[in-house]
């Protein structure tokens, strides 16, 4: 579509979802503004500089390779014209609490002997494991995912009768899935640590999300050049091209409804649009900048949802190096369900958390001074929680202690720079319900089309995308959910 009497949109937010939105609104003829609250553009994809220390505050995983050469493709670019890719061996190391350390890699004959070592028949069952996981991969993608469903009339589908297997699977959780073919706890675990990119628990997530398998193993980790920021300005660049106009320093405190379209206020300035789309959080837009009669959802709902994780985050420059860890670490008891239970059944902070590091100076010498490590250290923590100077202190002590004690790497007296980030944080910045660090945990019952709506019925005119949207939560699902955004607005308006 390419309009010869172009019309505007406003843009609230700069995230994933609300670049990708930009980029193919632009494409399609409509003069898009960008209003960016903070002064990096990029969403929770920000950038921490400092001391000749360079952070990735926000996503640190690229995965899902073929989303973003689709996204770029679309427009007739590809990656490589904006960044290099490095795929990552091993995909990540993994120091379970008990002293046992296993390695995911590259080589497939490697993971089925590895496999083995845990349980007799757990090669031949990874095997299986993942070609169902990339039979469901390509299925869900090309019928749940690319193909945007969302409203009930829309699953009344040929296609979808065809791939009604598939969504059978939807009934049960991952727990009870991957117990169907691993009885061992740290295989289990090792099939279901990407839940947490989810924002979900084995218990409450949808076993839909096995094909999260075949994203680990088969299409592997990789790493941009200068990490995840390169991406955020590669949708930048690409919208530049497009005509698009970015603004930062521009919270947004009020979206006016007009006869003759919008007024969005902004700290900036007000910036007049025929159509907003909202990367903004959710809760946020609806709550916090429109009147109660332009909502879509009560109080009660926002209320009722179930989040996916807050993070307890520490960013730490050290001096030397952090053998043995590798460029993604995770550290995991042996029994990991309390932690998820103190998440999502009884918040607390966890006195044996499983946590996530990051060191990209394993793989990018850019990113820390000669002579030291780039680190952060991610604790999955419940929303919503209390966290006081008086705790922050606490718990920082708690986790340098526990990985010194689980990775034989003493960080605590070589720390030249600190930065903490957790529940406030995720709540001031990015304005996030409750400082999830992620949005609408992936349950059975905010999957696909339970998610809340990308049109609001409430406020003709005004869209959303994003995380809280479908496909929900992750980078890749954030660009697709941009261009679903984008296709809803266009095809409103023909």
């Amino acid at each position: 579509m390419n309009m010869s009497d172009p019309r505007s949109v406003a843009v609230v937010g700069s995230g994933f979802g609300g670049l990708s939105s930009a980029c193919y609104l632009a494409d399609a003829g409509f003069d898009v503004t960008v209003l960016e609250k903070n002064r990096q553009l990029g969403g929770r994809a920000s950038v921490l500089e400092t001391e000749g220390f360079r952070f990735d505050m926000g996503p640190s995983w690229y995965l899902m390779p073929d989303v973003f050469e689709r996204f770029f493709g679309h427009f007739d670019r590809e990656p490589s014209d904006f960044y290099e890719l490095e795929r990552l061996d091993p995909h990540y190391r993994i120091f379970f609490k008990d002293g046992d350390v296993a390695e995911v890699t590259t080589d497939r004959e490697e993971m089925r002997e590895l496999f083995e070592s845990y349980e007799p028949g757990a090669g031949e069952a990874l095997d299986d494991y993942l070609e169902t996981s990339e039979s469901h991969y390509e299925v869900a993608m090309e019928q749940f995912i690319y193909t945007d469903r969302p409203r009930m009339r829309d699953w009344v589908d040929l296609d979808v009768m065809r791939a009604a297997p598939i969504g059978l699977q939807l009934l049960g959780t991952m727990d009870d899935y991957v117990s169907g073919y691993f009885d061992h706890p740290k295989l289990r675990q090792i099939m279901q640590y990407t839940l947490v990119f989810l924002g979900g628990a084995p218990h409450n997530t949808p076993a839909i999300y096995n094909m999260m398998g075949h994203v680990d193993f088969n299409l592997g980790v990789h790493y941009p050049e200068n990490g995840l920021r390169s991406v955020v300005d590669a949708c930048i660049e690409l919208g530049e091209e497009l005509g698009v106009e970015y603004v930062t320093d521009a919270e947004v405190t009020e979206i006016v409804n007009r006869r003759e379209g919008f007024r969005v206020e902004s700290e900036a300035g007000d910036v007049d649009a025929d159509y907003v789309v909202s990367n903004a959080d959710y809760a946020h837009t609806e709550r916090e900048l429109l009147p109660e009669h332009e909502r879509q959802y009560d109080d009660d709902y926002w209320e009722s949802r179930t989040y996916s994780p807050s993070a307890f985050l520490l960013y730490l420059g050290v001096e030397g190096d952090v053998e043995p860890l590798e460029h993604h670490t995770l550290v995991l008891p042996t029994d990991w369900d309390e932690h998820f239970e103190q998440i999502f059944d009884d918040p607390t902070w966890p006195e044996d958390p499983a946590y996530y590091l990051c060191v990209p100076s394993k793989t990018d010498d850019s990113v820390a001074p000669a002579g030291h490590s780039n680190l952060f250290a991610l604790v999955p923590i419940a929303p919503g929680l209390d966290d006081t100077d008086e705790v922050r202190t606490w718990y920082r002590d708690l986790v340098l202690d526990d990985i010194a004690d689980h990775t034989g790497v003493d960080l605590r007296d070589r720390i030249v720079f600190e930065e903490q980030f957790t529940v406030s944080e995720f709540a001031d910045r990015y304005n996030s319900m409750q400082g999830t660090a992620l949005g609408l945990a992936h349950t059975l019952r905010q999957t696909a089309l339970f998610r809340p709506a990308r049109r609001s019925d409430a406020c003709p005119g005004l869209y959303y995308t994003g995380s809280y949207t479908t496909p929900g939560i992750g980078v890749p699902m954030c660009l697709i959910s941009g261009e679903h955004t984008a296709n809803a607005l266009i095809d409103d308006t023909v």
